[in-house]
C-alpha cells in the first residue's frame, strides 16, 4: 500500500511537458550566452595589446597579454579616479535609498482605499509620462529656482521618482491582503507603522527591482555632471571622468599631438568599459536574492 501511495503522489510529466522544459532551458542558455559573450570580448580585449587587435581583430582570449591599457588609464587619471569612484558610490547609494523611500511612500499612499484623492494624484503622476517640460525648463528649475548648480543634489534629486516605479510599487502593495493592515490597525498601529513594519518587509521583491534600476541609472549617469558640475572636477562621477578622458585622448590623436602607436586607444576604451561596468555586476546578486514569490502566502489564515 505504501508503495502504491508513493507512486500515486508522484507528479506525472507527459512527453509534451518534457519537450517544453528542454526547449525552455535551451532558449535560456542561448540568451545567456548572447549576453555573456560581449562582456567576455570586452574583458579579453582590455588585456590585449593594441597592435594585436589592430592586426587580428578582437577575440575571446587575450592576444599578447598586457596591462598597458589599465596602466594608461590610471596614469592619466592619477588619484582622480579614486575620488570619482567615491563620488559615484555616494550618489548611487544616496539616490537609491532616497528614491526607494519616496517611491514606496507614494505607492503605499496611492494604494490606500481610504485616501480620498488617490485617483486625482495618480492622474497627475501619470500625466508626466505623456508630457515633459524638456531639458531647458528642467535646467532652469534646478539652477535658478532650486539653486542646485555645483551641488551633487543636482544629480540625485531629478532621478528620485519615476511614475513607472510608483505605479509598479502601488500595484504590488494592492496584492497585500487588507486583513493584515486591518488587524494591525485594530491593534493600534498607525499608518506609518503599518507602512514601515508590514508593507516594507512584504515588498522586498519590488523594492529590490526598483532599487536595482535606480542604482543602475545613478551609476551610469554622466549627462547630469556635464550640465551642473563641469567646473567642479572634485565632484565628477566615474562615468563623466572617463568620458572626458576618452574625449581628450581622441582630440589629441586627431590633432597629432601624440604618437598613435604608443597609445592603446582601442584597448583603453575597453579597459574603461570594464572599470565602469565591473562594480555594477555586484548589484545583481544582491537584488536577485530578493526575487522570490509568495511572501504573503500564509500571512493571513483562510
Amino acid at each position: 500500500m505504501a508503495a502504491l501511495e508513493s507512486k500515486s503522489n508522484k507528479i506525472r510529466v507527459d512527453q509534451s511537458t518534457k519537450i517544453f522544459n528542454i526547449v525552455s532551458v535551451l532558449m535560456v542558455l542561448f540568451f545567456v550566452i548572447i549576453c555573456v559573450l560581449p562582456f567576455i570580448l570586452i574583458l579579453s580585449g582590455s588585456f590585449s595589446s593594441e597592435s594585436a587587435i589592430a592586426v587580428n581583430g578582437y577575440s575571446f582570449l587575450p592576444q599578447h597579454f598586457t596591462l598597458d591599457a589599465y596602466s594608461v588609464v590610471f596614469t592619466t587619471l592619477g588619484g582622480t579616479i579614486g575620488n570619482a569612484y567615491l563620488v559615484t558610490i555616494y550618489v548611487t547609494l544616496t539616490g537609491t535609498a532616497l528614491g526607494l523611500i519616496v517611491t514606496s511612500m507614494s505607492g503605499y499612499v496611492l494604494s490606500r482605499p481610504d485616501f480620498k484623492h488617490r485617483n486625482k494624484a495618480a492622474f497627475f503622476i501619470y500625466f508626466t509620462t505623456l508630457f515633459s517640460g524638456g531639458l531647458i525648463p528642467s535646467y532652469l528649475v534646478n539652477v535658478n529656482v532650486l539653486h542646485l548648480d555645483h551641488s551633487l543634489m543636482a544629480i540625485i534629486l531629478p532621478g528620485l521618482m519615476s511614475p513607472f516605479f510608483i505605479f509598479l510599487y502601488r500595484n504590488y502593495v494592492k496584492g497585500i491582503p487588507d486583513s493584515l493592515m486591518e488587524s494591525a490597525r485594530i491593534d493600534g498601529a498607525g499608518d506609518f507603522r503599518i507602512y514601515w513594519q508590514i508593507v516594507i518587509p512584504l515588498c522586498k521583491p519590488v523594492s529590490a527591482t526598483i532599487g536595482l534600476f535606480l542604482a543602475l541609472s545613478y551609476w551610469n549617469n554622466w549627462f547630469g555632471y556635464s550640465l551642473y558640475l563641469v567646473a567642479d572636477k572634485d565632484k565628477w562621477g566615474l562615468q563623466y571622468l572617463l568620458y572626458r578622458m576618452l574625449s581628450r585622448v581622441t582630440d589629441a590623436v586627431r590633432d597629432s599631438q601624440i604618437i598613435v602607436d604608443q597609445l592603446p586607444t582601442e584597448t583603453m576604451k575597453l579597459a574603461t568599459a570594464m572599470l565602469v561596468t565591473g562594480p555594477v555586476i555586484l548589484f545583481y546578486p544582491f537584488a536577485q536574492r530578493f526575487f522570490v514569490s509568495g511572501l504573503t502566502i500564509g500571512g493571513v489564515k483562510g
